[in-house]
């Protein structure tokens, strides 16, 4: 198999081929060829995980094409290192700055002011405590407030008042940091603000028929709820009603330090509008100003309760906002926040209690905790694998086969979704003909999904596909029917693939799943035929190249699905081998022409199917082929030697890569039956969806329903959407998916966040469900 290494930057990628018993020091062998970096300066890392010296491939779980990241260790002697007496003068330098008493021309400490909070963007009340020179300037100008949007497309109104915001003094930079304490959270360590983050407290209403169009006001809003009470912010105001019946106030409101524009924002609460007032400097204070900067005013404006549950009510237990075990708020030095969930418990409600606070800087609640012995820090050695300890191969000291190299001991990348894995018949955009190079893509496209058994099925429903390979004598390979060979009988210790027949097969696990196909009672001792083969469960069949040693039937290469089969009978029966073998019968039952008949080779190439590639195996492919060459030319230029014959691969390789000129099969347009057409008119909430999924018609079937997938997947479960709920903004949800959000108090729709409402009905689409289970029957099966 073969995997992808990627540098940290992303700047270079290279396809490498490995084994899953191939160590981490080959591993680095294999970078150096194709990045040209030191063994000793390589980190590799997956998932998380560095990869360490002394383990193998195998141990991490890297599959095919997975993604191993490489950084880069810098060169030491490369940097030069600032002396002792700099860093010594250096630290002398910002400990004077650090002492040094600062004042400002606008405030001074003990100024009751207002400052945006990081979290919630808004204005909220507190007091400077402190001011300091700011040793990392701002970078952002006053232009932010324009947000994302042009110029032109602003009124006049907010232009102008745009305009005199720019000129507030309170914007021009001072080099200072104002530290805020907030009075909703005051034992919290003080913020360091900028001039224009700092403003004076406002406290005196305006009302609403003082108002005009373009004046900046502070109002309440609620962003996520907007008939709920919020949180403060400034605005400028678009449009005020001041009737009796009416009243109505409506504006731009400005979020956050960034001043992120909300437009056609509508004000609930209009009778708690607060007017803005510039700040002053000191020098012109008067002592009634001196007063109000200094004199807490009872009445405070109002804002959301920080906690929903309890209302931020003190007397009230509450676990969301409290202690998670108790729900009181009582000692509040006392409790222990997480560091991962950000939940409050009391030292005395641990199980066990603490006394005191851990002297840690980190700190993690009972559920989020996890176990220090079952953590792998760097260096240290990796668990052994339960699933390592089972191969009898991975023992070096028993066995030298390198079991990991081939493509069944890569897994898969991706799983066929469309259907469950226990679904008979037909898959919904696998047509009959298609071929997969291996049997890890026909698995991954979910016709037979074992990547290395024969049957695929459970003793207690049925076989839902098998594979023809040859591994039997006793097969019988007819084309339209065939007698195949049921499994066991046959000693495979010692991880081996096959070996000759050893003692006799029992009707039970997949022989007696195969069995359960036949329209005819399971008789374990003499078998069974069937009256009515037809009214028997479907088999999908694929053959293999393997079989062309017994068949004429067999693909030229990698693996063929040959349509859908029934069993006719099935009896235990004496082998070549001398031991007694289950034989059944399969006569095939497919509408679609046989893919070695002259109708289904015109089928095939109509349908423009061509073998399947497991992703980047061509370009794998394509490099060896070019470094091969490269070295037969060097070796041939030195010793005079010509260069090796070239195998099919490299041929191959080749031809699909380096070829312009090569000929593509000639795909046919997929045309839509009548029932389809009038299914998918019938959806008019989703009309441009299907345009869009029509546009790939002319690339045939598979592309078709392939699109389908794509704009019909739920964003939630990222599966083709079940029971479909097509919302106001039309975008289509499964009604479980949507319905699980709802639960969680959050009436948005999952695609773009639009308001749905808590009274949005969940009506399913049935016209969409009716169309999307025509496309793809039985992909509702589990779901």
């Amino acid at each position: 198999m073969y995997i992808q290494i990627k540098t940290a930057d992303c700047s270079q990628s290279k396809r490498v081929e490995v084994s899953k018993l191939t160590s981490v020091e080959e591993l680095k062998s294999l970078v150096k060829e194709v990045l040209d970096v030191k063994p000793d300066r390589q980190r590799l890392f997956f998932r998380g995980k560095q990869l360490e010296d002394g383990y193998k491939v195998f141990d991490y779980n890297i599959n095919l094409n997975d993604v191993v990241m490489l950084m880069i260790k810098p060169d030491l002697s490369a940097f030069q290192h600032s002396k002792p007496e700099e860093k010594k003068e250096n630290e002398s330098d910002k400990a004077s700055t650090s002492q040094e008493v600062v004042e400002s021309k606008y405030y001074k400490v003990g100024d009751l002011v207002e400052a945006i909070d990081d979290l919630y963007g808004g204005w909220f009340e507190g007091k400077i405590v402190g001011i300091e020179k700011n040793t990392e300037p701002l970078t952002d100008t006053v232009s932010e407030l324009a947000g994302d949007k042009e110029e032109s497309e602003k009124s006049e109104e907010e232009k102008r008042s745009a305009q005199n915001y720019a000129e507030d003094p309170a914007l021009q930079d001072d080099g200072l940091l104002y530290k805020v304490s907030f009075d909703f959270c005051s034992d919290d360590p003080p913020i360091g603000f900028p001039l224009k983050n700092v403003r004076p407290r406002m406290c005196s209403t305006i009302k609403l028929s003082d108002i005009k169009v373009g004046d900046m006001v502070l109002v309440n809003y609620n962003i996520e709820s907007p008939t709920e009470r919020g949180f403060w912010y400034d605005m400028i105001v678009t449009e005020v009603t001041n009737k009796r019946a009416t009243r109505r106030l409506i504006g731009t409101l400005y979020v956050g330090r960034q001043r992120t524009e909300l437009r056609n924002c509508q004000i609930l609460f209009t009778d708690e509008v607060v007017k803005i007032l510039k700040p002053k400097l000191i020098s012109e204070r008067t002592k009634e100003d001196d007063i109000s900067m200094s004199t807490n005013n009872d009445t405070k404006r109002k804002s959301a309760p920080f906690c929903a549950t309890c209302q931020d009510n003190p007397k009230r237990k509450c676990k969301d906002c409290s202690c998670q075990v108790c729900g009181g708020k009582d000692e509040p030095d006392r409790q222990l926040m997480c560091d991962e969930c950000d939940m409050a418990f009391h030292l005395r409600c641990l199980n066990p209690p603490l006394d005191a606070i851990p002297d840690i800087d980190e700190w993690y609640c009972p559920l989020c905790k996890n176990d220090e012995n079952e953590i792998v820090k760097a260096g240290d050695k990796l668990k052994e694998s339960k699933k390592k300890k089972k191969l009898p191969s991975a023992k070096e000291d028993k066995t030298k086969r390198d079991w990991g190299k081939g493509m069944a001991c890569a897994g898969r990348t991706k799983e066929c979704t469309i259907v469950p894995p226990n679904h008979f018949g037909p898959i919904p955009g696998v047509d009959v003909g298609t071929c997969w190079k291996f049997r890890l893509n026909a698995s991954e496209a979910g016709v037979h999904r074992p990547p290395v058994s024969g049957i695929h099925g459970r003793d207690s429903e049925g076989a839902y596909s098998i594979v023809l390979s040859g591994g039997y004598e006793d097969d019988v390979d007819n084309g339209e029917e065939f007698y195949y060979t049921g499994s066991g009988g046959r000693d495979l210790s010692g991880n081996k693939r096959t070996s000759e027949q050893c003692c006799d097969q029992t009707l039970t696990r997949m022989n007696l799943a195969l069995a359960m196909n036949c329209n005819a009672p399971v008789n374990k001792e003499k078998g069974a035929e069937a009256k009515d083969w037809k009214g028997g469960k479907p088999v999908r069949v694929l053959r293999n190249y393997k079989l062309a040693k017994h068949s004429k039937y067999a693909p030229e290469e990698g693996n063929r699905y040959d349509g859908i089969y029934k069993i006719v009978k099935y009896y235990p029966e004496k082998g070549e081998s001398g031991f007694i073998v289950w034989r059944y019968l399969l006569r095939r039952d497919d509408p679609a022409p046989a893919p070695w008949t002259k109708e289904g080779k015109k089928n095939i190439e109509r349908l423009g199917l061509t073998m399947t590639y497991p992703d980047g195996y061509e370009e794998m492919m394509a490099a060896k082929e070019a470094a091969a060459k490269e070295a037969a030319a060097k070796a041939s230029s030195e010793d005079g030697v010509k260069p090796k014959k070239r195998g099919r691969k490299s041929v191959l390789a080749e031809s699909t890569t380096d070829n312009p000129n090569t000929k593509k099969a000639k795909m046919a347009a997929y045309e839509l039956d009548e029932e389809t057409v009038s299914k998918i008119e019938e959806d008019s909430l989703n009309e441009k969806l299907w345009e869009a999924c029509k546009k790939v018609l002319a690339e045939g079937k598979m592309k078709f329903l392939a699109e389908v997938q794509q704009q019909f997947m739920c964003i939630c479960c990222q599966e083709v959407v079940f029971d479909p709920v097509t919302t106001d903004c039309h975008h289509n949800i499964c009604k479980a998916c949507l319905k699980r959000s709802f639960s969680a108090q959050v009436h948005n729709c999952p695609s773009c966040r639009h308001e749905l409402g808590k009274d949005f009905e969940l009506a399913v689409n049935d016209k969409l469900a009716g169309t999307l289970l025509h496309l793809f029957p039985g992909y509702e099966v589990g779901r």
